[in-house]
């Protein structure tokens, strides 16, 4: 039941030997969840899974059983549920679903219990959502030595600005391109300054505009559930070498119907571009120069710093990087990490990792 991908290289910092707990991040995410985890030679090993589980009766004992993130998504379609749809638990029901989704994730892919974790928030006025994460995470199996929260904007930034923890130490702004909301902070020495949320771009929607567009592309023959438009948009959506792709789909009274998609996903994502630097420069950057004039100036001199799924898809740092260049009317620099999708559980675990250098635990 494990979807987890190895990455090693230069990433990590401990491996938890010496009697010290091991140093954990964690990103609770919309669409999917990373665990970030000291391998011992010097590397991390990353848990990577769709965040949603799907429940089913054993035919020998009768007894339930839970299947999460990929199995669950393909093998029960018709019942998963995504836990964290709107970015975190709004009620108690939620809580224990995600509680549950976590408790198989931890306990299928050995994540060390003595261990200090350090997880990533979303940058969201929701006291109670984000009350219920935290009882997530504390009522799990992981995080005896500590648990502590920090801004996944920040997490996210810390692999995209040096090999260590160099982001805790600059002035810069980060635009974080998430599924649920589109976020933006500026950061100086670590402190969150000018918060912005919006939930009018963000990748969830490109999902219903693709499925949308596929529609109209085909003059109606072919429907798409979001789910699908979330894959075309993973396999596919591309700036700089985007190719015309088919699929075949089976006809309600029998066989099969090919069809070729060669605009619907880069015209969702095209506008997507747009709308977000619409909101970063006409809304969020105003709001920081009106209200820190001097952190303003500075970070402008520095790469914006771009996360969240995304800024996965090729090419789309650069089109970030034009196109806010040409609606502020001067030249701005963005970089994304490396790996987006994993960067924000990353960053905690260095963070958590040098909690325990300094046996703040």
């Amino acid at each position: 039941m494990s979807d987890s991908d190895e990455n090693e290289g230069d990433e990590a910092v401990g491996d938890g030997d010496g009697g010290e707990p091991t140093a954990i991040g964690v990103k609770l995410g919309s669409t999917r969840t990373v665990i970030a985890i000291p391998d011992g030679d010097g590397g991390l090993r990353t848990v990577k899974t769709l965040t949603c589980l799907a429940t089913y009766e054993d035919v020998i004992t009768g007894e339930e059983r839970v299947l999460y993130g990929e199995e669950a998504a393909t093998e029960y379609p018709d019942r998963v549920q995504y836990t964290l749809r709107s970015g975190l638990p709004e009620d108690e029901s939620g809580a224990e679903l995600t509680a549950t989704f976590f408790e198989e994730v931890v306990g299928a892919n050995d994540v060390p219990t003595d261990s200090a974790v350090v997880y990533a928030i979303p940058t969201i006025d929701n006291e109670r959502g984000l009350e219920n994460l935290q009882s997530v995470i504390e009522g799990s199996a992981i995080g005896e030595a500590l648990i502590r929260s920090y801004p996944e904007s920040l997490c996210g930034s810390v692999p995209a600005l040096g090999d260590d923890l160099e982001a805790v130490e600059d002035i810069f702004v980060t635009v974080n391109l998430g599924s649920t909301n589109l976020e933006a902070s500026a950061y100086r020495r670590g402190e969150q300054l000018v918060p912005f949320t919006t939930g009018a771009v963000t990748g969830n929607e490109v999902d219903r505009m693709i499925a949308n567009y596929v529609e109209e592309e085909t003059q109606g023959r072919v429907n798409i559930d979001n789910t699908t438009a979330r894959e075309y948009k993973e396999e596919h959506a591309d700036f700089v070498d985007f190719e015309p792709f088919t699929d075949v789909i089976q006809q309600p009274g029998g066989g099969s119907h090919e069809f070729t998609i060669e605009r619907s996903v880069m015209d969702a994502v095209d506008e997507y571009v747009d709308e977000a630097v619409d909101e970063v420069a006409n809304a969020f950057l105003p709001e920081l120069a009106n209200d820190h004039i001097k952190v303003y100036q500075l970070a402008l001199d520095r790469p914006i710093v771009l996360t969240g799924g995304m800024a996965c898809i090729p090419g789309i740092v650069a089109e970030f990087e034009e196109r806010l260049s040409e609606e502020l009317q001067r030249d701005v620099e963005a970089v994304a990490p490396d790996q987006p999708e994993l960067s924000a559980a990353v960053g905690a675990q260095r963070i958590a990792q040098r909690l325990v250098d300094a046996d703040a635990y």
